[in-house]
């Protein structure tokens, strides 16, 4: 073997170990309502988020964004990082990432629509950007899209090699009356996002199992 070839074989093993480490990368996009009597659940969207933190590793990614009555916009991310694989950095990721979202669950302002999808489409964007192996949208939220009169959501969408995970799902004074519009509003959901290519569809009402968040 001569020096050039000795040269690029060691670039294209580079490569290769840069492209090995994304593919068991994770990444996190998780979307907070607070749309809403929704919004009194917001200490529980903390503690999903400060699972997270403590669970994610270097190299893995997180975005938390909210729910309003137009979301498909970079302008609802609350915080997002890729940590760095440095563990003093790392760590002062999550400590701004955490105030962050602190900051915002203190002021959190309710908006007049929930439009679900559009934010679903904005995290699948960033989850595909980052080449994360593993890719996770959370909705943290009642699931009950509601959209104003101008704003066009009715289209086929692409959640393909994405997990959707909707968590803490709370029942509606009108599922009270009639259980059916609660199973019907998740069948409804999964069957979308089952249509939009997601390699996986899941419910966990449970917050004292947030392992089974990431777990497939």
């Amino acid at each position: 073997m001569n020096r050039r070839q000795f040269v690029l074989g060691i670039g294209a093993a580079a490569l290769a170990g840069c492209g090995d480490s994304k593919s068991h990368a994770q990444a996190v996009y998780m979307l907070v309502d607070t749309s809403g009597t929704y919004a009194l659940e917001i200490d529980k969207a903390q503690a999903i988020v400060g699972y997270l933190l403590g669970t994610l590793q270097s190299g893995d990614s997180l975005a938390v964004a909210r729910v309003r009555s137009r979301s498909f916009s970079e302008k609802d991310i609350i915080a997002k990082a890729t940590f760095d694989s440095r563990p003093s950095q790392a760590n002062a990721q999550k400590r701004a990432f955490k105030d962050a979202i602190d900051g915002f669950t203190k002021t959190a302002k309710g908006s007049s629509y929930t439009d679900i999808t559009g934010g679903l489409i904005q995290g699948a964007m960033f989850l595909n950007e980052t080449g994360a192996g593993k890719k996770t949208i959370l909705i943290f939220s009642d699931m009950q899209e509601e959209l104003d009169k101008s704003t066009v959501r009715d289209f086929a969408i692409d959640l393909k090699n994405i997990r959707v995970v909707a968590v803490n799902v709370v029942k509606l004074k009108t599922d009270n009356i009639d259980p059916r519009r609660y199973m019907g509003r998740l069948e409804e959901w999964q069957k979308r996002v089952e249509m939009a290519g997601a390699a996986e569809w899941r419910v966990i009402n449970d917050l004292e199992h947030l392992d089974r968040i990431l777990r497939s």
